[in-house]
């Protein structure tokens, strides 16, 4: 595993693309993550991004009653178990923090999508998109960004 705060092992500009899917939102300082994929990435190149939705968990604390405050850069901690392992998982947002930190990196944001979830998310979670109308299919849950790199 590549530590993210360290120097990538490849040359400048060897890159047409590069994914990094789910991974930025845990990290509390974008920049020098951001800063390093560029230097790898061609002119003009791509970074393919997905993160956790960060309106998701504004709307889910004012349904729960509290007292939301999406703009102020904030870190949310959720404590997460698998295979019989807990970690405590910090998620950072919101989104002018992250599109300030894709231009101050030197990408131009080409795409910004809310994908929609695939028809057959219906069965496997009936409960959790039951209040989505059967004819609509996005909701809030990841973003995907296309930078390219300038």
């Amino acid at each position: 595993m590549i530590d993210l705060a360290s120097p990538l092992p490849f040359p400048d500009d060897a890159f047409d693309d590069v994914i990094a899917s789910l991974v930025l939102h845990y990290l509390e300082d974008w920049g020098p993550t951001l800063a390093e994929v560029r230097r790898v990435l061609k002119l003009g190149g791509r970074l393919l991004v997905s993160v956790d939705h960060p309106f998701v968990f504004t709307l889910m604390s004012a349904m729960a009653g509290e007292k939301p405050g999406y703009f102020g850069t904030r870190n949310r901690i959720e404590e997460w178990t698998m295979g019989g392992q807990s970690a405590q998982m910090s998620f950072w947002d919101p989104l002018h923090e992250m599109t300030e930190a894709f231009t101050a990196a030197g990408f131009r944001i080409s795409v910004i999508s809310e994908p929609p979830f695939v028809p057959e998310a219906r069965e496997l979670f009936p409960e959790e998109l039951r209040e989505i109308e059967p004819t609509r299919t996005r909701f809030l849950s990841f973003l995907f960004f296309v930078l390219e790199a300038n």
